[in-house]
């Protein structure tokens, strides 16, 4: 072993221990909030069984019906940032809230969800501009502790929204987004207003006595006796009664109130496609326009008593919102819509990525402890005969027991991780009844699997460790990538696609074939770092075989990229002309998948013919991971094209990766270079001048 390859160990170590410490607190830090646990008085936490009982409700969403777990948790993920939210409430108890618990508080408990700290201020100049309090630069605020400016806050936003986004400064956008957010926020606050308050019948109380009340569903009842009251009377050229504009008032503004938010009344008919919230059946009946009153009706009656039995107790709460669920879920299962809702409420109780997280953090220590005992005497074959009593023997038979352990558990944990991701990746496709890529964040998690798949492979092939060794690391990586998507973009990656994307056969491929050509060639570009580092910082002990291997390994990545994305765009033409009528049309994400097929092609003729040698091919390889990253993630900033998202997020991100790559391009040049003209050999400088003596 050379004697600089000790410093250079420790080189990489500090390098990967710093990476997975920025995923560490990546991962925590959206979880973590700033100054103390918000204080909400008299907060006392739902039972276990009510939360279990809501988490199934069926809720038709982003095109789909999907559990109240699911809508909640994407819901709370948009507003809050997190999944999760801590507070204090009775008796001084700290109690952490999940996404079900506070949409359920939202909308059956007001008068306390408006104290949760609900809103996440990245920025505490967005308050400054209403005129309100900060805490610090980045906290998390109640509804009412923004309520105050809330009018001021939707002046500005509409002052910003006629600026173009990308024109936008992060003040004004985060703003904006504000403003929505609260309003959203309103729609589920004031949802079951209806069930709560009823209508007042103006005048109807005696003398010192308040007006009666009446519930929604009773009014509804008598819908078509008010249509003809209030056309008589206009026919007559008479006025309709106060009393009566009073009560169609307090109808309209309650139905306006629930007419967001829940979408959880299945309509009996199944050629109506989309579901009801209560607001819109309360109007449809209201307006005779509903062709099955007498569901709506029943249905709103169950609404009101179901939220009126909270006040009785929670176990009554519970059996009368049981008997609404069961209602809904007879009548969404009749239309065959509840088939997944339980096994998506599965899907993200078990979080099988975070776990797979944690197992690719766990193989990447130990995977940097079998690297850092391996050298070259440590990669000879294990001998029972060298085995003695005697100190060398025991220190020989320590030396191997303690690299094979990390090789074990390195592999061990990789491929736990990876046996989670692929479950997670089949279940999603069950929910999704599609395969597995149908968008960026289905891309993310999918070239995670498949590169791990692809570099346990070329370790099965090679035993050489350095591709087990790179596996935990991808995992890492792109799952910490996957994650902080998912939290920026708030979205459901569940729902269905554009109509124009929504072929399974494309899907599985076009789609995935593209995809799969990503993962070869990102790994072959990892791969390629690995080499850089081996020989720069000789860590491989100048092990030529070591290095070949590496080569080879890279060589057959190389190969597989262009292979897969050469089909996969030829496949991608052949969908284009059946959907756009034209094979080709330089698209940005067209001409980004040309650009991989061309510099592999351009690669592998270059080391066929000798152009290039080893070094070449592996500074080559590394600038494959600029054109991946490009036709996979950058054309969507670009705004133009049938291919792009349009979206700005992330942006540098993009140009972070991209010079990091330079970086270790410049590094294998310098290595190159210096290795050219003899200079990080020492000792072989020597030996040919030692020779040179001799002869």
């Amino acid at each position: 072993m050379h004697n600089n390859s000790k410093w250079g160990r420790w080189v990489v170590a500090v390098l990967a221990l710093g990476v997975m410490g920025v995923v560490l607190v990546g991962v925590f830090k959206d979880n973590l909030r700033s100054g103390e646990v918000q204080k909400v008085e008299g907060y006392e936490p739902w039972q276990k069984e009510t939360v279990e009982l809501f988490e199934a409700l069926p809720v038709q969403d982003g095109g789909r019906v999907k559990p109240f777990a699911t809508f909640a948790g994407f819901r709370m993920l948009g507003v809050h940032g997190s999944r999760s939210m801590k507070v204090e409430g009775k008796d001084g108890k700290v109690y952490k809230l999940k996404p079900t618990e506070w949409l359920m508080d939202s909308v059956f408990r007001p008068e306390l969800a408006v104290n949760l700290p609900t809103f996440r201020i990245d920025n505490s100049k967005v308050l400054e501009a209403i005129g309100m309090d900060q805490k610090g630069r980045r906290d998390r605020y109640s509804y009412n502790e923004i309520v105050e400016g809330r009018d001021k806050l939707v002046e500005l936003a509409q002052s910003y929204e006629i600026t173009e986004k990308n024109e936008r400064d992060p003040v004004q956008q985060q703003t904006i987004d504000l403003a929505y957010n609260i309003r959203n926020y309103e729609a589920l606050l004031s949802y079951f207003s209806f069930a709560r308050y009823g209508i007042s019948l103006q005048g109807s109380g005696e003398t010192g006595v308040a007006d009666k009340r009446v519930d929604f569903s009773s009014v509804m009842t008598t819908a078509p006796e008010i249509r003809s009251q209030i056309a008589l009377t206009q026919k007559q050229g008479g006025e309709i009664d106060e009393r009566l504009q009073i009560l169609l008032q307090q109808m309209l503004d309650g139905a306006n109130f629930a007419k967001f938010g829940l979408f959880i009344l299945p309509p009996e008919s199944a050629s109506k496609q989309d579901w009801l919230s209560a607001g819109n059946a309360i109007m449809e009946v209201m307006t005779v326009e509903s062709t099955d009153p007498k569901t709506a009706i029943s249905d709103i009656k169950a609404l009101e008593t179901a939220v009126r039995s909270l006040q009785e107790g929670e176990g009554e709460f519970r059996e009368g919102f049981g008997k609404f669920i069961n209602m809904a879920e007879k009548r969404a299962e009749s239309r065959g819509e509840l088939s997944y809702v339980a096994a998506e409420v599965d899907y993200f109780k078990k979080d099988y990525f975070m776990n797979a997280l944690v197992l690719f953090l766990i193989g990447t220590l130990s995977a940097l402890a079998m690297w850092g005992l391996s050298s070259a005497k440590q990669k000879e074959k294990f001998e029972w005969s060298k085995v003695k009593l005697s100190k060398a023997g025991a220190g020989y038979l320590l030396v191997h027991l303690r690299r094979n352990f990390f090789y074990l558990v390195t592999l061990g944990s990789t491929l736990a991780g990876t046996a989670l991701c692929v479950i997670a990746i089949v279940v999603r496709c069950i929910i999704m009844q599609r395969p597995p890529v149908g968008n960026l964040y289905d891309t993310i998690i999918f070239i995670c699997t498949t590169a791990i798949i692809f570099s346990l492979l070329i370790e099965w092939m090679s035993r050489k460790t350095f591709a087990l060794g790179l596996s935990p690391i991808l995992g890492v990586t792109l799952i910490y990538m996957a994650r902080r998507y998912e939290i920026g973009d708030a979205a459901d990656h569940l729902d269905p696609l554009v109509a124009v994307l929504d072929s399974n056969f494309w899907l599985a491929t076009h789609v995935t074939t593209i995809t799969l050509g990503y993962s070869a060639g990102l790994l072959a570009t990892m791969l390629s770092c690995i080499y850089v580092l081996m020989r720069g910082l000789n860590l491989d002990g100048n092990n030529k075989e070591l290095r070949r291997s590496l080569s080879h390994a890279v060589y057959g990545s190389i190969c597989l990229t262009l292979f897969l994305s050469l089909v996969g765009t030829v496949l991608g033409g052949i969908w284009a002309n059946y959907s756009w009528g034209r094979f080709w049309g330089w698209d940005p994400k067209e001409n980004g998948a040309l650009m991989i097929v061309l510099w592999t092609l351009a690669i592998l003729h270059a080391r066929i013919g000798g152009i290039i040698k080893e070094w070449g091919l592996h500074l080559a390889s590394m600038f494959t991971a600029c054109i991946v990253v490009f036709s996979w993630w950058h054309v969507n900033f670009l705004g133009v094209g049938l291919h792009s998202y349009g979206f700005t997020a992330g942006k540098g991100t993009i140009w972070l990766f991209y010079s990091v790559m330079l970086a270790f391009m410049f590094f294998g040049v310098t290595v190159m270079l210096i290795e050219k003209y003899g200079k990080l050999n020492p000792s072989a400088k020597k030996q040919e001048e030692v020779k040179g003596l001799e002869a």
